[in-house]
């Protein structure tokens, strides 16, 4: 059973800062997906087993970066210059995949973290 744990949310300024983390029981590749309410889950980024590729939606390009370390099973999201409209339930999640390999498409993740909230006041 895959479990993933991630924290890190919570509420910032507009212009502020945030690590989120997700403490995986192994080693995948990773994405991390964010829902606003009455919205769909949308991808924000994802990093490979490796670590070697990452990718990034065009909205959070520039001002977040993924980044993991394998020693802890661990992959990070740090997000700078928040904005209000990043406010969100941020999830990881895992999907076994080749070394380089990397996706946006949250059906090509079957395993899930229970998400953190993460609120940026203007």
């Amino acid at each position: 059973q895959v479990q993933l744990v991630e924290s890190g949310g919570g509420l910032v300024q507009a212009g502020g800062s945030l690590r989120l983390s997700c403490a995986a029981s192994g080693r995948y590749a990773m994405g991390w997906f964010r829902q606003a309410p009455g919205t769909g889950r949308d991808f924000v980024s994802a990093i490979s087993w490796s670590g070697g590729s990452t990718t990034y939606a065009d909205s959070v390009k520039g001002r977040f970066t993924i980044s993991r370390e394998n020693a802890k099973n661990t992959v990070y999201l740090q997000m700078n210059s928040l904005k209000p409209e990043d406010t969100a339930v941020y999830y990881c999640a895992a999907r076994r995949a080749a070394l380089y390999s990397v996706s946006t498409s949250l059906n090509e993740y079957p395993f899930w973290g229970q998400g953190t909230q993460v609120t940026v006041s203007s």
